[in-house]
């Protein structure tokens, strides 16, 4: 997939999310790792982000996990930043941080070397709303671009599977 179809892709996707989040009243706050601010900026792409789009934080730094999104030093310590159980700490950091109805993390080795024994493409994607959360692994091939744009793209298909399943459409009651 080249730069553009891969732009398209991650436009489409942001554009699906945030037609339905508007349709439903809800919102959604993102954590971001190896995006590094990509997915925010993709969302808010979007005319009309502004009514479903809370905010973000961008991560890169391990310690920036455990004190921004709350992720427990302890599992940082044990599995590195790249694991499920923290991209699924880290969206709902996010969630709650924010005040969002959903939060979206990413987690993962966009590249060129290695991270800690973790190869190149290694992603976690995460979710987390109402009804719960949910972590996808994502071993995904390419350079740096390639990897950050697929785990955008892959992230906003993970949130719109959710949306479109949880709830009926409507105010959300805080």
């Amino acid at each position: 997939m080249g730069v553009r179809e891969a732009e398209g892709a991650m436009g489409s996707a942001a554009a699906g999310v945030v037609h339905r989040l508007s349709e439903r009243r809800e919102t959604v706050a993102t954590v971001e790792s190896l995006t590094g601010g990509l997915l925010a900026a993709t969302i808010v792409e979007i005319a009309g982000a502004s009514a479903v789009y809370r905010g973000g934080l961008v991560v890169y730094a391990t310690e920036l996990k455990e004190q921004l999104a709350g992720v427990p030093a302890a599992l940082l310590a044990e599995r590195g930043p790249v694991d499920s159980d923290v991209a699924a700490t880290l969206a709902e950091g996010g969630r709650r941080r924010c005040g969002a109805d959903w939060g979206l993390a990413t987690t993962g080795v966009a590249g060129p070397e290695p991270q800690n024994g973790k190869p190149v493409g290694l992603v976690f994607v995460a979710v987390a709303g109402p009804d719960g959360s949910e972590v996808r692994q994502l071993d995904l091939v390419g350079g740096r671009d390639r990897v950050r744009g697929a785990a955008v793209t892959e992230a906003l298909r993970l949130l719109a599977e959710h949306v479109q399943l949880s709830g009926t459409v409507g105010p959300v009651v805080r």
